[in-house]
């Protein structure tokens, strides 16, 4: 070892020098624009009455409906995203690309985009919703059922991406040795296969789960907005800002404290830890 490299191994690293103030006042800048609506939020929040607020009727319906639905969204993503990203991870097969680009689609479709898609197909005159109604008698716009479906179809790309990122991080070898030891398809994906990728479903779903909670456009446009049956905190939200400014606060604050609480759960997977 020369003696240059001797003396850089134990110099401490050090900062490469002051940061221009023409990156530096864009950055702060930009974290201000950020921060500071929240800040206004808790500055402006009814803390003396917020306990009250909480109890209220109205308060209570629409965050029992956006926590079923919510959790029941993320159980059908569950449901239907597992096994999709595991097609898309693990089965080479011709419009791999295409599928994964329609699954990532809700991602930046607008959500209101996304609501009259499923009422021009599952509505009563859709193309499938007539059959439904027809055969089944099953009606789902402006249902509490609708609301799960509109959750689920903008909060599942969230699931599949994070798990075909964990399958495809996976060891394979692990299914190919349970493979050869005699263990069918399904027992190695069962067995093997999901607690591999456990940590990323989990995130996945954490994810999947917050969106689903914080849905709006698809919701109101597709599910309607009907207390105690589709009207959900953001669109509880949305009304008591033309009549109780203060509800929609405490609403507010209670939707950024599920958001900071699934950062927390999530940060080392998606938040750098520094």
């Amino acid at each position: 070892m020369t003696r240059t490299a001797r003396r850089a191994a134990r110099t401490p690293d050090r900062p490469l020098g002051r940061a221009p103030w023409v990156l530096v006042a864009p950055a702060l800048t930009g974290l201000a624009f950020l921060v500071l609506p929240l800040l206004g939020l808790l500055v402006r929040a009814p803390w003396s009455t917020l306990g009250t607020r909480l109890l209220e009727p109205a308060v209570l319906e629409a965050l029992r409906l956006s926590l079923t639905t919510a959790t029941l969204a993320t159980a059908l993503s569950l449901l239907l995203g597992v096994p999709l990203a595991w097609l898309l991870a693990r089965v080479p097969f011709p419009g791999a690309r295409l599928v994964r680009a329609l699954v990532t689609v809700p991602l930046v479709l607008p959500p209101v985009v996304g609501g009259v898609a499923l009422l021009l197909v599952l509505g009563r005159r859709g193309l499938a919703g007539r059959w439904l109604d027809l055969w089944f008698g099953i009606t789902l716009p402006f249902t509490t059922a609708g609301v799960v479906l509109a959750a689920t179809f903008v909060a599942m790309p969230f699931l599949v991406i994070s798990v075909e990122g964990a399958l495809r991080a996976a060891d394979p070898r692990y299914e190919e040795a349970a493979a050869t030891l005699g263990a069918d398809r399904w027992t190695v994906f069962r067995r093997v296969t999901l607690p591999l990728v456990a940590p990323g479903v989990a995130a996945g779903a954490v994810l999947c789960w917050a969106r689903a909670l914080g849905e709006f456009g698809a919701t109101i446009t597709f599910a309607g907005n009907f207390p105690g049956r589709t009207q959900t905190m953001p669109l509880a939200v949305y009304l008591a800002l033309e009549t109780d400014p203060q509800a929609a606060i405490v609403l507010s604050l209670v939707l950024l404290a599920v958001s900071v609480l699934v950062l927390v759960l999530l940060r080392d997977r998606w938040v750098g830890a520094g």
